[in-house]
């Protein structure tokens, strides 16, 4: 599977050459501090966050995360503050909150910025149908935190 993950039937570029998708494997390499993960390709680390159709319809409807799966969602949200960071030059800070049951919000904060506002619904079936999907979120998210760090740059840099 993490090798059809790689191939794009329309030659277009490989969503592991996003930028987001590089800091998104950056941060599942920097949590292996033992070096199981040395042999998994970049495809294979990103595997957790594919739920095509049928994982999703194995998944219930109503559950509460797993500690992995909260993981796997903050790793994404540092992917999203740390791309945001090296394209805004703003240290960005996330906040999340979440209740058991798989709701909360998360936050990405520059200086007295909220640079992304999510509010978060079944965080159990945290996961995205494509490798393409994912980047393309997680571009949509950098993209969104550094328009507002333009927008509003003396409240951003504020500190």
């Amino acid at each position: 599977m993490a090798e059809a993950l790689v191939a794009n039937a329309e030659g277009r570029a490989s969503p592991l050459e996003s930028g987001f998708v590089k800091e998104l494997i950056k941060q599942w390499r920097a949590q292996d501090s033992y070096g199981t993960w040395d042999g998994k390709s970049d495809a294979e680390l990103l595997e957790p966050y594919i739920l095509d159709k049928a994982k999703r319809r194995e998944i219930p409807i109503v559950g509460d995360p797993d500690p992995e799966t909260l993981w796997r969602l903050e790793l994404f949200y540092n992917a999203v503050g740390l791309s945001i960071e090296r394209a805004g030059g703003v240290m960005v800070t996330p906040m999340m909150k979440m209740h058991h049951e798989g709701f909360g919000r998360m936050v990405l904060i520059a200086g007295r910025l909220i640079v992304v506002n999510k509010q978060l619904r079944d965080v159990h079936r945290f996961g995205f149908p494509s490798l393409e999907k994912l980047a393309e979120e997680g571009e949509k998210l950098v993209q969104a935190g550094v328009d507002m760090i333009n927008r509003y740059p003396e409240v951003a840099r504020y500190g």
